[in-house]
């Protein structure tokens, strides 16, 4: 009987079907073509390949077994990591235990009672008395899904469990992309601290030089001046280098997992990285299939879809069943005797009939969370592609620069020499090579720069992207250890 009023219930589920929202009809990011699409004669130069697939961990393809390491540690000691992959396990053994409710529910119950009925009760028979009761015995309940309420549940508690699922895969990627950050970020601070350390030092042979042309008599003392605040205005730049990079130390035993004291691996300096040059890039229309945040904002309206239908089940009947067998006795030692016998069979019906117009109100606010969800997806995918543009404009402008800051330096070395052969030949006094060098120190620190940001830039393509392939990211995450 349970059996085919499950069937029955089956059969007649109210509130809308979801179904997956339309994919935005997009055939690139940009505008625009890019520089980076077509290949350039510059052996250099990034170019990116639109519609092919990152085959394997995105950060491997900077050839650095360094980060790679870095970003294995990561995984197995990130509390953030953890967290979402306990929240996750958490949100399917919900789903689990809302998907229990569509079965019968049996008990066992057992009680000893004392009770006393009224005269009244019993009208013309006989003085009641007080009694002691003894029972034992099983009871099944089951609550017929007539409008499909409860098929709604589970299915709005699955999707709830596919979001955790979208979130791990989030949190996968946010932490995999602040290891490999933080680890450019500190290479990145080390090359300028580096190339800062040995203008200083070119500041001081310079100072020395202006000295010794100062005793010749062949400058004045305000060109001695000017090269001693040279040093001092180089040195003012170290110190806000060198916290930056105490705090990416200290970001980076964060995602490790590490106390800020407790030490980090070897710095890494930009030498050891390989830059892509080849650049995958997924087709617009697959964005949408791997980006967890998309996918999750997908999930969250398949969620709110289903509240729509358990919002709506509560307008309609709802069918009680229960059955109960048990021994009852009033003498314990014949608690299991044949005579001992007793069953019952109940079923009810309710049928809202006044609220006061609660439950559709709230059916209404269930239709209303479903078009906000609807507007969020549809925001998300906006912002995931202007990520993508953002990052491809970005790179491209990168390349740019470093063109520009390569040849500023080259220029400024070129000028450099001459104006020291110059000098050599007592054609140009001491400040024209003091500027020829402090020209080419700039050049030189804004090529360090510029270089360390096509690899930060890089990075953040992937990340916007969405990573590794979802199937193959999708086996890392389910990895997890959980905490």
């Amino acid at each position: 009987m349970l059996g085919a009023c499950s069937l029955f219930s089956a059969g007649c589920t109210v509130g809308p079907n979801f179904a997956h929202p339309d994919l935005p009809n997009a055939t690139r990011y940009t505008a625009e073509p890019l520089q980076s699409e077509e290949r350039s004669q510059n052996p250099s130069a990034q170019h990116i390949s639109i519609g092919q697939e990152v085959q394997q961990d995105w950060y491997t393809l900077f050839g650095s077994d360094a980060i790679a390491a870095i970003v294995k540690e990561t995984l197995e000691h990130n509390r953030t990591l953890a967290a979402s992959a306990a929240t996750l396990e958490q949100a399917r053994e919900l789903a689990a235990a809302k998907a229990g409710t569509l079965y019968p529910q049996i008990q066992a119950a057992g009680g000893i009672g004392r009770q006393k009925y009224g005269e009244e009760f019993l009208g013309g028979l006989a003085k009641p008395f007080a009694f002691t009761y003894y029972a034992i015995g099983p009871s099944v309940s089951y609550t017929l899904d007539v409008s499909g309420g409860n098929s709604r549940r589970v299915e709005e508690s699955r999707a709830n469990a596919e979001v955790a699922q979208h979130d791990l895969e989030a949190a996968h990627l946010t932490v995999t992309g602040q290891a490999v950050l933080q680890s450019l970020a500190i290479a990145s601070i080390r090359a300028q601290i580096t190339t800062l350390e040995k203008l200083i030092e070119q500041d001081r042979d310079n100072l020395k030089l202006v000295q010794t042309a100062f005793e010749n008599g062949s400058v004045a003392r305000i060109d001695v001046l000017a090269a001693t605040s040279e040093i001092v205005d180089d040195q003012t730049l170290l110190p806000p280098l060198r916290q930056e990079l105490a705090k990416a130390h200290h970001a980076l035993s964060v995602t490790l997992g590490r106390l800020p004291a407790s030490g980090l691996p070897p710095d890494l300096s930009l030498d050891e990285i390989t830059l892509p040059l080849e650049l995958p890039v997924s087709l617009p229309s697959e964005l949408a299939h791997r980006r967890p945040d998309i996918l999750a904002a997908e999930a969250q309206l398949h969620a709110a879809t289903s509240a729509v239908g358990v919002a709506e089940s509560n307008l309609y009947p709802k069918i009680q069943l229960n059955a109960t067998v048990a021994l009852e006795t009033l003498h314990p030692e014949r608690l299991f005797d044949r005579t001992s016998g007793a069953w019952s069979l109940i079923s009810g019906v309710t049928q809202p009939l006044f609220d006061g117009g609660t439950l559709r109100a709230e059916k209404r606010a269930a239709v209303d969370l479903m078009h906000a969800s609807a507007a969020n997806y549809q925001q998300t995918v906006l912002e995931a592609f202007a990520q993508v543009a953002d990052m491809l404009e970005t790179l491209d402008h990168d390349d740019e620069e470093l063109d520009a800051q390569t040849q500023a330096e080259q220029g400024a070395q070129g000028r450099l020499d001459l104006t020291r052969e110059s000098y050599a030949a007592g054609n140009s006094g001491v400040i024209q090579v003091l500027d020829a060098e402090r020209s080419y120190q700039r050049a030189r620190l804004g090529f360090v720069r510029a270089t360390a940001q096509r690899y930060i830039d890089t990075v953040e393509l992937f990340l916007a992207l969405g990573g590794t392939n979802p199937a193959a990211s999708a086996t890392r995450v389910a990895s997890v250890p959980r905490r």
